[in-house]
């Protein structure tokens, strides 16, 4: 595979993957590469600096993360090799078409006792030879096997003279039925091909989800941070309220029972708090562990999210052209297609494993022949040859294996053609679902408004009568835990909005391109 088809993901990922001096420890335990693994691809080399230390701020809005999340998860890098061992095999299969040069090169000496047909005495004889070949031959994708040879033997007997004997020949055999032709012999090539391209719409579809996933928790973050904001005005309210009643409780002007409700409510703002602070260092936890900011898998800094919920929010249009835009960029269909075309050529195979193997086959040869070496290649210009043809037959009786193996194959096409239907009624429901939360995630926003504001008047109006002591702190109380409520699902559902987007890029497959990143 060439260089230049390598996954580099926008510019996060090539500055994750450039100009570095030494690979970072793998583990605690300060294990590094050995040389041999290091040299293996230079994607291994990856040590980008600490963007923040135990105690550090790190300040981000929502697309920094993202493409700090890109440059320096290591979940993320791993994936980033897959194409590139998908490539390797790809040039693996391309490998059997190569031409591939031999040599031998041997020696031998032997001592026989033999007879002697004159006289019948018994004699010794002592021969040594020696020869050496070298060619070169090569698979074609028509089904046909080249092979060129230059060979030359000499040999030495205490009863014959030196012979030198030098041969230049050609062999050529070519498949007549099983084995025939481009399209079964390249099979293999072009499903590695399909491979290649598989592991990169498998890339590209956990990389949009590693996308999403950081966002979320980008925007669960702020969600978190902004609770944690409303609680805490709420309980310096309440604090207020507690103390004006105890003041009023002093003079006569409530009841004690409007004390311990106070006091009360003031207990249930701040066990709020608590929980909204352990769930805001939870989402943090969750975003510094995606981000990987300093390396060494620490969690122990702060992030200030600088990015705002607030969004415009019109309502979508267009659902039919989002569902075809779905059809052609999920990863996880187009991968399903690539499949199908891989069981596609797969049958071809098999059905051309269903016939006998017949093979015609030619060697031609010249020979020369001389008592010194160089005399025997300049002879082999003379009328001596060899010349052999025939045809080689072979064929398993009820070729049992042969019809197994494209059963199975029509099998796993059809199977496969099926899933590619079926996965696109799952993309056009993905989208018609991941569009109607967008929407209803829209309206909640004008809703959880309206409702805020609602409630803000109605709060108003029960400390008004609370004041002239129409009404009791009861129901002070409960108004203010329903607009504390009201304040917090309208920003979750701002957040929501946020989200319900995310989801319905993911399910377009365009969430990437919206980001400005590329594969």
């Amino acid at each position: 595979m060439k260089p230049s088809l390598s996954i580099l993901l926008a510019t996060a990922l090539l500055s994750g993957c450039a100009s570095v001096s030494q690979t970072p420890p793998l583990d605690p335990v300060s294990v590094t590469p050995r040389d041999e693994d290091r040299s293996v691809t230079p994607y291994i080399e990856w040590n980008p600096r600490p963007l923040a230390r135990s105690g550090d701020q790190l300040t981000l809005s929502v697309e920094e993360a993202i493409f700090t999340a890109l440059e320096r998860n290591r979940e993320l890098r791993i994936q980033t090799l897959e194409p590139v061992k998908a490539g390797a095999f790809e040039l693996i299969e391309r490998g059997q078409f190569r031409p591939e040069l031999y040599g031998v090169l041997q020696a031998g000496e032997e001592e026989v006792s033999e007879n002697s047909r004159a006289t019948g005495e018994q004699f010794s004889v002592t021969g040594r030879d020696a020869g050496g070949e070298i060619g070169i031959r090569q698979s074609l994708a028509t089904g046909t096997d080249i092979e060129l040879s230059i060979e030359q033997d000499r040999s030495i007997s205490s009863r014959t003279p030196e012979q030198q004997e030098a041969r230049l020949g050609l062999s050529i055999t070519q498949s007549l039925l099983r084995g025939f032709g481009p399209a079964v012999n390249l099979a293999s090539v072009r499903q590695a091909q399909l491979d290649t391209l598989a592991s990169q719409y498998e890339l590209r579809g956990y990389t949009e989800a590693f996308v999403a996933e950081v966002e979320s928790a980008y925007w669960q973050y702020v969600l978190a941070r902004e609770e944690i904001a409303i609680f805490e005005s709420s309980l310096e309210l309440a604090r207020r309220e507690r103390d004006e009643i105890e003041g009023r409780i002093e003079v006569g002007a409530l009841s004690q029972t409007d004390g311990a409700l106070s006091r009360g409510e003031v207990a249930r703002r701040e066990s709020a708090l608590i929980d909204a602070r352990a769930y805001l260092d939870e989402q943090r936890f969750r975003l510094v562990r995606l981000l990987n900011a300093n390396l060494d898998g620490s969690l122990d800094f702060q992030i200030l999210a600088t990015s705002q919920p607030d969004v415009d929010h019109e309502p979508l249009h267009e659902i039919e052209a989002r569902i075809e835009l779905a059809l052609q960029k999920r990863p996880d269909l187009n991968e399903a297609r690539l499949r199908l075309a891989q069981d596609r050529l797969q049958t071809a195979v098999t059905k051309n494993g269903l016939l006998p193997r017949l093979d015609l086959f030619v060697t031609l040869g010249k020979t020369g022949y001389a008592d010194t070496f160089l005399d025997s290649f300049e002879n082999i210009q003379e009328d001596s040859y060899d010349v052999t043809a025939g045809l080689r037959f072979n064929q398993f009786l009820g070729n049992a294996a042969a019809r197994g193996r494209d059963m199975l194959a029509r099998a796993n096409r059809a199977q496969a053609a099926d899933a590619v239907l079926n996965h696109e009624q799952i993309v056009r429901l993905d989208v018609r679902l991941a569009a109607n939360e967008v929407e209803r995630a829209r309206q909640q926003i004008e809703a959880t408004a309206q409702i805020r504001i609602h409630l803000e008047e109605t709060v108003q109006g029960e400390v008004e009568r609370l004041e002239v002591g129409s009404t009791t702190a009861l129901q002070v109380a409960e108004a203010r835990r329903d607009l504390l409520a009201s304040r917090i699902q309208e920003v979750e559902a701002l957040i929501s909005y946020r989200l319900a987007l995310i989801d319905l890029y993911l399910a377009e497959g365009s969430l990437l391109e919206r980001r400005g990143i590329s594969l």
